[in-house]
């Protein structure tokens, strides 16, 4: 049987390969993978997992071969679930659905270091779980408080699953070990992703504010701010504010730069982490219908939304979601090198860079599919069919018998 948890209310720089030492690129791509992942077992076999929001399936695809090797079902509890709900639970359910437009069933996973327990926050149940993978068994599960679960991290030793609690201004850090609340830590409002970073000692979580008031009333939307905490003690060490909500975000290995894209902006913008002034904007150009749409009518107020850096540093992939591309910017001139353009409606909505440092995997959310570019070339080079509605992408390594236990690749 689960254990049933609900204790709390519930950026071709002369490619920086050359500027960059080698010790200082292994640092970035073990953040980049993980860095329990970097320290691994070689008998581990790299993934890419992607959560497919409306499917409620997590696809395993290779990370050398982009294979899809089988998917997981992460809510075979649903129906139960629905059913559990009292009126309060269910009304809040709903009016989540109403206003994201759709049943987020997956928002964000992770696996564990050795590969053989999957933690998925079920962004619209407002739960964390943890599931045995080879034996398809669920672990646990944790009932965040509020009524939206949303990005998730999980920490370099695999002892915490950080969760953010949407509607309760709260990061909720969860023991692996046993799906009991460690502690909450307060953040700005509707707190959105959580990144730990490149070294492990800190853990930023961003908020984007209330997505469902509109532009006209951005200063009602609360409190945007990058919240610094300390990946050890888990306290909260300083926080930067900003006029827009803060959407998906990288961090250089020193820890004193950050490249996000922000609510509304089309493009993205560099980041003095120890200010928090943006230093740089980059305004990338609009497609024919990304430039047709009002900002009221940008997915969940993001114009662009996905950032990824590639291993050494040198580029960053950047997902145009409104626009329909994805393109690849040099640092630290911050041009871009070229770009990928989809069909109109793809929904280009999460980068992630793959095992290898050298590919970006773009979310094609509305096709179902995982588009994976060339960060030196800026070129398509494959296509992954997946579940329905990817968009979150995490890497890890697991064994080979969790592939043998996966469904059939076709979610």
């Amino acid at each position: 049987m689960p254990i049933d948890r609900e204790d709390g209310d519930t950026v071709r720089a002369p490619s920086l390969k050359s500027v960059m030492p080698l010790s200082a690129a292994a640092v970035l791509l073990a953040a980049l993978v993980g860095p329990a992942t970097a320290a691994r077992s070689a008998s581990l076999r790299e993934v890419l997992l992607v959560g497919n929001a409306q499917g409620g399936t997590v696809s395993f695809v290779d990370g050398r071969t982009y294979r899809n090797l089988g998917s997981f079902d992460a809510v075979p509890d649903l129906d139960e679930r629905l059913r559990a709900m009292n009126p309060v639970e269910r009304a809040g359910y709903e009016a989540v659905n109403r206003i994201q437009g759709y049943r987020k069933l997956v928002d964000d996973m992770a696996v564990s270091p050795d590969g053989r327990t999957l933690y998925v926050s079920r962004g619209n149940l407002a739960d964390a779980v943890a599931f045995d993978i080879a034996g398809r068994r669920m672990l646990w599960r944790y009932k965040i408080e509020g009524f939206k679960a949303d990005h998730a991290a999980l920490s370099a030793d695999g002892r915490h699953f950080v969760v953010s609690a949407t509607t309760a201004s709260a990061a909720q850090v969860i023991d692996t070990a046993t799906g009991r609340l460690v502690t909450d830590i307060p953040t700005g409002t509707y707190p959105h992703a959580n990144d730990y970073s490149p070294d492990g000692s800190l853990l930023y979580n961003s908020s984007i504010g209330v997505t469902s008031l509109p532009r006209s009333l951005n200063a009602l939307k609360g409190a945007r701010q990058l919240t610094v905490v300390d990946g050890a003690t888990l306290k909260v060490l300083r926080k930067h504010t900003f006029e827009y909500g803060i959407r998906p975000a990288v961090f250089t290995p020193d820890n004193r730069t950050m490249y996000a894209q922000f609510s509304y902006l089309n493009g993205f913008a560099e980041v003095d982490l120890t200010t928090g002034k943006i230093t740089r904007k980059v305004e990338m150009p609009f497609s024919e219908a990304g430039g047709r749409l009002a900002a009221d009518d940008y997915p969940q107020n993001s114009a662009h939304h996905g950032m990824a850096m590639s291993a050494d540093g040198g580029e960053l992939c950047v997902a145009g979601t409104i626009d329909d591309y994805v393109a690849i910017v040099d640092r630290p001139g911050l041009t871009t090198r070229g770009y990928v353009h989809y069909d109109t409606g793809s929904l280009p909505y999460w980068t992630a860079t793959a095992a290898d440092g050298r590919h970006c995997s773009v979310s094609l959310s509305e096709k179902d599919v995982i588009s994976v570019v060339d960060y030196e070339t800026a070129r398509e080079v494959a296509r992954v069919p997946v579940g329905d509605f990817p968009q979150r992408e995490r890497l890890g390594q697991v064994s080979e018998d969790v592939i043998g236990s996966l469904d059939a690749a076709a979610g």
